[in-house]
């Protein structure tokens, strides 16, 4: 689920065909438990619903995308997101890291006729 008007990651959950059908067709979200054997539709007992404003799928055709209007916590926890335990992670830099701190160098010889 993404939130609409921020693009915040709020919460992952399972849908199945019935799931996704009663979504589309109710604007709500609504989901498949797979601990209870049931469906629910997000806020009938806490209160914190989701309004659903787009739903796209991916490009396999196997992760769907839900867009929402939250009101209250998307998280059982209280939280706006599931998401805020954040892991330590290296970041990643793109392009050749063995190449670093020679860009100026390597294209004054280029703009020369020579090879960078």
């Amino acid at each position: 689920m993404r939130e609409h008007g921020t693009g915040d990651v709020l919460m992952m959950a399972w849908m199945d065909d019935e799931a996704l059908h009663r979504t589309l067709t109710t604007g709500r979200a609504t989901y498949w438990s797979r601990s209870r054997q049931e469906y629910w539709v997000k806020g009938e007992t806490s209160g914190h619903h989701q309004y659903v404003k787009g739903v796209a799928l991916d490009c396999d055709g196997d992760t769907v995308l839900v867009t929402v209007e939250q009101v209250g916590a998307a998280c059982h926890t209280g939280n706006h997101t599931c998401f805020f335990d954040e892991l330590p992670a290296k970041t990643g830099v793109r392009g050749d890291q063995s190449r670093e701190g020679h860009g100026r160098e390597d294209q004054s010889r280029a703009d020369q006729g020579g090879t960078a």
